[in-house]
């Protein structure tokens, strides 16, 4: 179950807040739908409720807040828009990839990926899916974890009927398993449809918080839309036809040549028009829209009337069939006139008054042909028709009327054919209240009758994909699987590793044959014009990538809106970046030998006397680059942060550096830098003075100083905005 109390956004400027104390209830084993038109605050709602945005209020999933849910993926699972995952990363790689995030057996990709019918896709590339595609990849991540609640940000917007279709079943199985589902539409039409509930939302307030029948019967309204170069003289006439007859009828023009009747049927005006010599360009039946807050405050006891169910909101969404205002006549009975009799039909567009019809032979129904639509059977045998007009005796039409499109020529329905069964019901009576009709065009209803259920029929064909019934431990090794998973799934790595390489390998056989270039840094290829050797370049890159790519395609950010500052995630990304600078320091220098002894013999590959020392400084100098890399894109959240920071190194912070060393070497007779490379005074009893020595040496350097103080500054500011962001 979802509580949203009082959300509020924060306004910006002199503006009204976008969302305004917005409360709500999101109840367990229901579908509920955030309805309103666009800009009404429902993303905005959304992301209150998912602690994405800053303001006030608060909501609890299953009594808890999102920040007091030890793992919020195993409890809400979230679909915002487009997925967000790298679009060279293959579909099942981002599924693998989310399973180690989250603690899941990696089996679970491909068993949501069968779920979401996306198996013969699981080797293509995000950048590649289609819409519809692309929705099913984001319902999968977000059923990955197996969530208690799914949160979803209008997931149909761009999809065909049939995906649709397909997106709210899996929708309401999810919601028949026992789970909680929230979504937002702007359709009314749609949220009718596929929810349990509705709540209306409307410049930021909730406007209506009703029932999916409460909703459909106060909102929707069925109408006629008629299009006629005539439309004033039709809505005087259809006005006058209303009086006559004591109906309530209600004649909107929307501009033009377009009218809207409510209260009326296709059968109604397409007769009045035919009569009347009025040109019909148009005549269809629609569900119109009466705005938010229509019927909000009604009450949910009072008495029963007839709903349109989703069957009858779907068919009534397509212009008739039938061209012209003759056709139009033969639509569909007229409400208080006689019955056609199914086996008999005059000419086409001539009415034939029964013998012993009602006072009215003027406006006497015509009799329908052998072949009638199923709106034109004659009336059930408990309903009747009006008891002052007697239906028209049959074969009074000596000629048959023209086939129409209707699809079912035989007055009663085959027993193998239930589909285009005829409506059971009489012709709606006179009435003063407004109320849906009760049969529609028979090319657009395909079941016999509208469903009267408060619910749609939960779906039965729906694969859902089983329940996570045990989960693993927590362990340390959980994020070093993601990162890894996240570093090897794109061929990003790769081809940076291979620039580097074929750079170090070029710049050193150059520099080789330039001459005056000492080994040691002929073998790293780094010459002394540039701040940085191309490995330890490529190493700033990569770790700059680990957290970059998290900002920009944030496949953890679905839960908590920013890349989650963990402890656990950042030693990942630190030992996994730690691990890729060392290979690439290791075949940098085997890469440049190997050329070297190809290209110019064996002399300028041996081995340097202090090996272990230029070893050790080599590698501390690479992986010093890949985790100021890191932590840089960590704390200003991008790539090419996280990779200036690094040039900065040599650049900015050395001659800082530099010129400090050199202020404390003139308050003694031995330079700053000579006392670290001297070490320390006293002599350890168990021994390592070595190994110490050799680290204060490193440090000596200005490179290595330098790098060594801006790791420890930016390892600083990262722990400082993980803090401040914990406090907000």
């Amino acid at each position: 179950m979802i509580e949203a109390i009082g959300l509020t956004s924060i306004p910006r400027k002199e503006q009204p807040p976008a969302v305004d104390n917005v409360s709500f209830e999101a109840h367990t084993g229901r579908v509920t739908a955030l309805l309103g038109a666009p800009g009404a605050g429902k993303t905005t709602a959304l992301r209150l409720m998912l602690e994405l945005q800053r303001g006030r209020g608060i909501t609890y999933f299953r009594g808890r807040p999102l920040h007091g849910i030890p793992h919020p993926a195993h409890e809400v699972g979230v679909l915002l828009g487009d997925v967000p995952g790298h679009p060279a990363r293959s579909v099942r790689g981002h599924l693998r990839m989310l399973c180690a995030a989250s603690g899941v057996p990696a089996r679970r990709a491909d068993e949501v990926l069968e779920a979401v019918g996306l198996v013969s896709l699981r080797d293509e590339r995000l950048g590649t899916l289609s819409r519809g595609m692309d929705r099913r990849l984001g319902l999968a991540c977000a059923l990955l974890p197996d969530p208690h609640t799914l949160v979803l940000d209008d997931p149909a917007r761009g999809l065909a009927v049939g995906e649709r279709r397909w997106l709210y079943d899996m929708l309401r199985e999810h919601a028949a398993q026992g789970g909680t589902v929230l979504c937002s539409t702007a359709d009314p039409k749609e949220a009718a449809r596929f929810a349990d509930h509705v709540v209306t939302l409307d410049g930021g307030r909730v406007v209506a918080d009703q029932r999916a029948a409460d909703f459909a019967r106060t909102r929707l309204r069925p109408r006629v839309v008629v299009r006629s170069p005539h439309a004033a003289r039709l809505s005087v006439l259809l006005a006058q036809r209303a009086r006559s007859t004591q109906r309530s009828v209600e004649v909107v023009r929307e501009g033009g040549n377009r009218l809207c009747v409510y209260g009326s049927t296709c059968a109604e005006v397409g007769e009045t028009a035919f009569r009347n010599g009025i040109v019909v360009h148009q005549l269809a039946d629609e569900v119109g829209d009466m705005g938010p807050g229509a019927g909000a405050g009604a009450e949910t006891s009072m008495a029963r009337e007839p709903q349109p169910s989703s069957a009858a909101i779907d068919a009534q969404t397509g212009p008739d069939p039938e061209p012209g205002a003759a056709a139009a006549l033969d639509s569909g009975p007229e409400p208080g006139f006689a019955s056609p009799a199914p086996d008999s039909g005059p000419e086409p567009g001539f009415a034939s008054p029964a013998p012993d019809s009602g006072p009215e032979p003027g406006f006497a129904s015509p009799a329908p042909d052998s072949g009638p639509e199923p709106e034109f059977a004659s009336p059930a045998p408990d309903s009747g028709p009006e008891p002052e007009f007697a239906p028209p005796a049959p074969g009074s039409s000596p000629e048959p009327e023209p086939p129409t499109p209707a699809p079912n020529p035989s007055p009663e329905p085959e027993p193998s054919a239930p589909a285009p069964a005829p409506v059971p019901e009489a012709a709606p009576a006179a009435s003063t209240t407004l109320e849906p009709p009760q049969e529609a065009p028979a090319d657009d209803i395909p079941q016999a009758a509208p469903s009267q259920q408060p619910t749609t029929p939960r779906p039965t064909t729906v694969a859902f994909p089983p329940p996570v019934l045990v989960r693993p431990a927590p362990t340390p090794l959980r994020p070093v699987r993601y990162e890894i998973r996240r570093a090897a799934g794109v061929a990003t790595g790769y081809i940076v590793g291979a620039c580097v390489l074929a750079v170090s390998a070029l710049t050193a056989v150059l520099l080789a044959r330039i001459g005056h270039t000492p080994q040691p840094r002929l073998l790293a290829a780094w010459p002394v014009e540039l701040p940085l050797p191309p490995a330890a370049l490529g190493a700033g890159l990569l770790g700059a990538l680990a957290f970059g790519d998290e900002f920009r395609h944030p496949a953890l950010a679905v839960d908590r809106g920013t890349v989650p500052r963990r402890l656990g995630l950042l030693t990942a990304k630190l030992f996994v970046a730690s691990l890729t600078a060392l290979a690439l320091a290791v075949l940098t220098v085997g890469c440049t030998a190997e050329v070297l002894y190809l290209v110019y013999g064996s002399e300028l590959v041996a081995l340097p006397a202090d090996w272990p020392a230029l070893s050790a400084g080599w590698l501390a100098l690479v992986t010093g680059c890949a985790w100021a890399g890191v932590l840089a894109a960590g704390v200003f959240r991008s790539t090419t942060a996280g990779l200036a920071a690094v040039v900065a190194v040599p650049l900015l912070v050395v001659p800082a550096v530099h010129k400090m060393t050199e202020g404390l070497s003139a308050r003694g007779p031995v330079p700053f830098a000579g006392r670290l490379k001297g070490g320390l005074p006293p002599r350890w009893s168990f021994g390592g003075e070595q190994q110490l020595e050799a680290l204060l040496r490193l440090l000596a350097q200005p490179v290595g100083g330098a790098m060594a103080l801006s790791v420890l500054a930016l390892l600083c500011a990262y722990a400082f905005t993980g803090l401040r962001s914990r406090v907000r």
